[in-house]
């Protein structure tokens, strides 16, 4: 109602009638003041006077509705999401970067080759992380005792 000296029509009033109904029903008018008004808004010429009606309500306008989103299940297994194991893998290369730095640097020391000691870390712990991200089977999901 942006020009209130502008004639209001039975349509207005209608809406203004409804709103109090509304702030009535929620607790923001008595029955007194609800009849009152009312008795103002039927007898209302103009925008102004029914704004008048109103001014001191909230806006009762529902909120806007936000779609829920669909719930999916978490998938696990072969379905994990890509990048899973990335945590599991740089670790391992920053072990084997260690104890192969450990190797190189005790074998120029020595002057020669030394037994190549870091594939028993490295080895069994990468064929494991290799078969977990080709499998996409996780260990601790069989792990879990009651499940």
């Amino acid at each position: 109602m942006t020009e209130p000296h502008l004639r209001a029509a039975d349509a207005d009033r209608t809406a203004v009638a409804d709103v109090l109904g509304r702030h009535m029903s929620a607790g923001r008018l008595t029955v007194a003041e609800y009849e009152e008004r009312l008795g103002r808004a039927w007898a209302a010429t103009t925008y102004g006077e029914l704004a008048e009606l109103t001014a001191d309500l909230p806006d009762d306008r529902p909120a806007p509705v936000v779609a829920a989103r669909e719930a999916r299940p978490v998938r696990c297994g072969a379905h994990r999401w890509p990048g899973a194991d990335a945590g599991a893998w740089r670790s391992w290369a920053s072990t084997a970067a260690i104890v192969l730095a450990i190797w190189a640097i005790t074998s120029l020391a020595s002057w020669q080759l030394l037994y190549f000691w870091p594939i028993w870390v490295i080895g069994p712990w990468g064929a494991h992380l290799l078969v977990r991200s080709a499998t996409g089977r996780d260990d601790r999901e069989r792990a879990r005792p009651g499940r």
